[in-house]
């Protein structure tokens, strides 16, 4: 049976202050709800669609490229949005953006073989599909930000099509020992 799986940045440290923003904007909306609203805090990599039967392997690929990845802080100081998606977001600093940049890369080039939605964009979404009314609301409610986190694992999550959220299932740590660089010489 195929189902959808996720590839997420994420940390418990930062769940509970984001849920909070995350109702504040719920009850501050005139339909109270809107999507992405009940979703646990998280920085999207990319998401798919597979068989049962393929989940296994891609375990061990994320295994096997979380290894090489090195842990980082990853500060969260900025809103942002996407007007064109309604997309209402927490963004990383700078130095956030280049550690995590290429984990996004080699995961997405690691799961190549499957059809991938990607982000390359690491942010933390607070609400999607929000109406140009409810998008000038979030950015009038919330002007400054300050959340850190470790970032020493990628997560797998699972959509469960019944209660429309994804669930974490796996994790992988970062096993701090990043492969050299392969760069093509000259002979001449």
């Amino acid at each position: 049976m195929e189902k959808t799986y996720s590839v997420v940045f994420y940390s418990k440290d930062i769940v509970g202050p984001v849920k909070k923003m995350k109702d504040d904007l719920k009850s501050n909306v005139p339909e109270k709800w809107y999507s992405s609203c009940n979703s646990e805090a998280h920085i999207t990599i990319c998401e798919f669609k597979i068989d049962d039967s393929q989940l296994d392997s891609a375990k061990k690929k994320l295994i096997k490229i979380a290894d090489n990845f090195t842990s980082s802080q990853v500060h969260l100081d900025h809103f942002g949005f996407y007007e064109n998606a309604g997309a209402f977001y927490i963004g990383v600093n700078d130095e956030s953006k280049m550690n995590l940049i290429p984990i996004m890369k080699k995961i997405h080039e690691t799961l190549k073989s499957l059809k991938l939605k990607k982000s390359d964009d690491p942010h933390m979404s607070i609400g999607r599909r929000l109406t140009p009314e409810n998008l000038k609301k979030a950015t009038e409610l919330f002007t400054t930000i300050d959340l850190n986190f470790l970032c020493d694992s990628i997560v797998l999550r699972e959509f469960d099509p019944v209660v429309k959220q994804f669930f974490v299932i796996d994790a992988f740590p970062f096993g701090n020992n990043p492969q050299p660089e392969f760069v093509q010489g000259s002979l001449f």
